[in-house]
């Protein structure tokens, strides 16, 4: 989480600090575009070597790269040429250590047990939306507000010393997923792991839209303040229920389980149209996000059993790249939705929601394995 911390802020850090460098907020936005371009584009090659290399030899490297460039970063004085912050933004981005994949794919090896596995992916879940509150606030807020340099090398810290104590841990240094046969397959020939990047993408849209329909609301309200409140409700929904999916029963059948999960997020976020005032939204997006952290919790519980031998952590990888892609057109469309009225951006969140649980429906015959139909684990035949 100390690592992830920071990852979570930096988009917004390259925000503030490009526009004080430079005065321009559209030169701000492409800065933070470009960091996540190249998050996005880099991270399933960076899954690829950590499957082949082992997770320590790509997240210190990885790491070190991002702490130089934001220390390059918070050391550019005013007026630096913009082609300056384009390096430092595309440089973090593209080094960028899949620290969340690289802890997905240990999980089923680690503890084996399915009920173990399931609590941990929907707890994990849960962890995350902790950094997705304190990330903004802590160091793009606090600290941000007091000095955009402070909270650039506040996030090199951070991630240095999270991925550091993550990597000197005797599990991470000695996890080796199965090996990659000679000319194996790559995780985007798998159907399974198709049919996740596919609902990724499409959830992915729904989330960008809705971090642009909940600003908008709060403008339209007059209280344009609120709005940063208003998506710490959504997530502390989200952290609620995968508190509750961690401690419940593991689903006999988790790719059932994952649809119905998606048929109530797109249920949730649909009511988000639903003209409510301020406090309305508020209860709306509490139970719209409760439906989050156990569908991606679920997910992610499937990967393990469709992705091809040696390849999982490249896997989540590409899902991570699909619901970057997903936020980026999210927001650039509902943006344009939301200048009508804010109900357009969260109607497009139900249906992208919708059209997520429909292609989970369609697809489900692709994540059955012995391992996704949630009886049985590695090394375990299930039962007849």
């Amino acid at each position: 989480m100390m690592a992830r911390i920071p990852l979570t802020a930096l988009g917004l850090v390259f925000v503030l600090r490009t526009k004080e460098l430079t005065g321009s907020f559209a030169a701000a936005g492409v800065a933070a575009g470009l960091y996540g371009l190249a998050t996005a584009a880099c991270a399933p090659a960076l899954g690829r070597m950590a499957d082949r290399r082992g997770q320590p030899a790509v997240l210190v490297p990885g790491a070190a790269l991002v702490a130089a460039a934001l220390v390059a970063f918070a050391a550019l004085p005013a007026g630096a040429p913009f082609a300056a912050i384009v390096v430092c933004s595309v440089v973090a981005g593209a080094a960028t250590p899949p620290i969340g994949p690289c802890l997905r794919a240990m999980w089923p090896e680690m503890l084996g047990d399915h009920s173990l596995a399931h609590a941990a992916f929907a707890l994990e879940s849960a962890g995350l939306e902790i950094t997705y509150i304190a990330g903004p606030v802590v160091i793009a807020g606090a600290i941000g507000s007091q000095s955009t340099a402070a909270a650039s090398l506040t996030s090199a810290v951070l991630l240095v010393g999270g991925t550091l104590v993550f990597a000197a841990a005797g599990p991470v240094r000695a996890f080796r997923p199965p090996p990659r046969p000679e000319g194996g397959r790559g995780p985007l020939r798998s159907p399974g792991v198709r049919t996740l990047a596919v609902v990724y993408v499409l959830v992915g849209l729904a989330f960008g839209a809705v971090e642009v329909g909940v600003p908008a609301s709060a403008d339209a309200a007059g209280h344009a303040h609120a709005a940063g409140l208003l998506l710490g409700v959504w997530g502390l929904g989200s952290l609620l229920g995968g508190l509750a999916a961690a401690h419940a029963s593991p689903p006999a059948d988790r790719v059932r389980r994952l649809c119905v999960l998606l048929a109530l997020l797109a249920a949730g976020h649909a009511l988000l149209a639903v003209p409510a005032g301020l406090l309305g939204l508020a209860a709306l997006l509490l139970v719209a996000g409760a439906a989050i952290a156990p569908a991606f919790g679920v997910a992610n519980a499937l990967v393990d059993g469709v992705a091809p031998a040696g390849a999982v952590t490249e896997a989540f990888t590409w899902l991570s790249t699909g619901i970057a892609a997903g936020l980026a057109l999210g927001s650039a469309v509902g943006g344009a939705l939301a200048d009508g009225t804010p109900g357009g951006a969260f109607a497009l969140a139900g249906l992208a929601c919708a059209g997520a649980a429909a292609y989970a429906i369609l697809g489900r015959g692709s994540l059955r394995t012995s391992t996704a139909a949630g009886t049985a684990t590695r090394g375990v035949v299930p039962e007849t």
